[in-house]
């Protein structure tokens, strides 16, 4: 489909091509182009759709930043309606971080009741850090394989997906890696009723390697559902066990919500709802303003309380007032949208569909997901191994059918689904369809 160019169409200035020559001229190359050696060149969003220089529409499958769509109206409104009148940092009262601290923490079981807003999901991880270090007096952080919390220097410490990738320096002394719950590669498979209990396991030895070392946890920080390591959900009862040792040994136990929460899991509005468990900390960000740079940190008042050691806490723009105009519209939004029944009903006809795709293309090794947040393992064999430059060339030819996916999981061979929430039975169907098309093309090719 291509979209006329009145109607807010925007004429970019220069050619794709140009664009490419200036960025590489201006930006580093650590900051990474999606799709090259033919990357797109986006100049319009709405909804669950992306829209080139040339006006062609992709479905974007992949940007769970954009969570209520891109473009949305009720957001743009709040935003543009706050920054006519006023926008400056919290050391002034102002009615609206106290109201959207009231409607944030209704959402969150009642001992989370005590805010504290930064610009990025980033910035939330990095202050949940300090706030555990803080206040138990330890240093040690005990996370999973594969995890990713952030792009601070602190928090690549404790993201292995980062320090043992590509340029990293590997773990320092005080981060502590546990064997991520992955039910379909681990050593405790799906069928497994005690996989959870016998995964959490390696979190008790997490901490107590930690105490060997006379440091002690000072936390426990773990993905809902884990993302980078190949949208892998977590087997019942896993943070339930793994909270327990934490506790045990000292420690604080951090959500990191930062991209499976607002209602992205359908059955619950957090996706640690789903594990049964109240977290000591939860970490919010991307989905959180649709878009506008916001984050959070949500606490218990006594950790608050015990956090205020003397040394402040400053953000000069966490929590303006236009951040927080945006926060509230987005909250509108997935009531007024039923944006989480949508996840739900959505996300369980696309995972359906998925798993047909399995039953006919041997390629697909797995399918798992909880609403909108939905992983596609690729494997060439019986061993399970990682179909990663198939995975490299499905995207690629899903992007030339109008579909924009990415890949994820610590060989790259996970297709991640996690689209804005008014992603629709249609575009699921329109997805599986051209997958299914994809996936006879590449199978059918002789591998080189």
């Amino acid at each position: 489909k291509v979209m006329s160019n009145d109607g807010g169409f925007p004429q970019p200035p220069w050619s794709l091509a140009e664009c490419l020559r200036r960025r590489r001229a201006r930006i580093p190359a650590a900051m990474s182009i999606a799709y090259m050696p033919e990357p797109l060149k986006i100049v319009r969003g709405e909804g669950c759709y992306l829209f080139d220089e040339t006006g062609r529409r992709y479905v974007d499958c992949v940007n769970n930043v954009s969570h209520l769509g891109h473009s949305h109206p009720a957001v743009l409104a709040a935003v543009t309606k706050q920054l006519a009148v006023l926008n400056t940092n919290t050391r002034y009262l102002h009615d609206n971080i106290l109201e959207y601290a009231d409607r944030l923490t209704a959402t969150l079981p009642a001992p989370l009741s005590v805010c504290v807003f930064t610009c990025s999901g980033s910035e939330a991880n990095d202050l949940a850090l300090r706030i555990c270090r803080t206040i138990t007096g330890k240093t040690d952080v005990v996370v999973l394989s594969a995890a990713y919390h952030g792009n601070t220097t602190a928090l690549i410490d404790i993201s292995p997906y980062k320090y043992e990738g590509r340029g990293g320096r590997g773990a320092p002394p005080t981060t502590h890696k546990a064997v991520a719950p992955d039910t379909y590669r681990g050593p405790y498979k799906s069928d497994d009723p005690e996989a959870g209990r016998k995964y959490a396991d390696a979190v008790r030895q997490c901490c107590d390697d930690a105490s060997r070392a006379g440091r002690g946890v000072a936390a426990f920080i773990a993905e809902s559902i884990q993302g980078c390591a190949g949208q892998v959900p977590l087997p019942p009862g896993y943070l339930q066990h793994a909270y327990r040792h934490v506790r045990t040994a000292g420690g604080l136990c951090i959500a990191d919500e930062v991209q499976t929460g607002f209602g992205r899991v359908g059955t619950h509005f957090w996706a640690f709802e789903t594990q049964g468990v109240v977290p000591d900390i939860v970490t919010m960000g991307k989905p959180i303003g649709n878009g506008f740079p916001l984050g959070a940190v949500v606490m218990t008042a006594d950790i608050a309380a015990r956090f205020s050691n003397g040394m402040e806490y400053f953000n000069t723009y966490g929590g303006n007032p236009v951040a927080c105009a945006a926060g509230m519209a987005v909250l509108d939004a997935i009531a007024e949208d039923r944006l989480q029944e949508n996840a739900l009903h959505t996300g369980r006809a696309l995972l359906a569909e998925l798993k047909k795709l399995k039953e006919r293309h041997p390629l697909i090794g797995d399918v798992r997901g909880l609403g909108l947040f939905v992983g596609v393992e690729l494997v060439r064999d019986a061993k399970l191994t990682p179909a990663d430059t198939e995975t490299d060339d499905i995207i690629r030819m899903m992007k030339s059918k109008g579909f924009l996916i990415s890949s994820d999981g610590p060989y790259h061979n996970v297709l991640k689904i996690k689209p804005p929430m008014c992603f629709s039975a249609g575009d699921a169907s329109g997805l599986c369809h051209a997958l299914d098309d994809v996936l006879t093309a590449v199978t059918s090719r002789p591998r080189l």
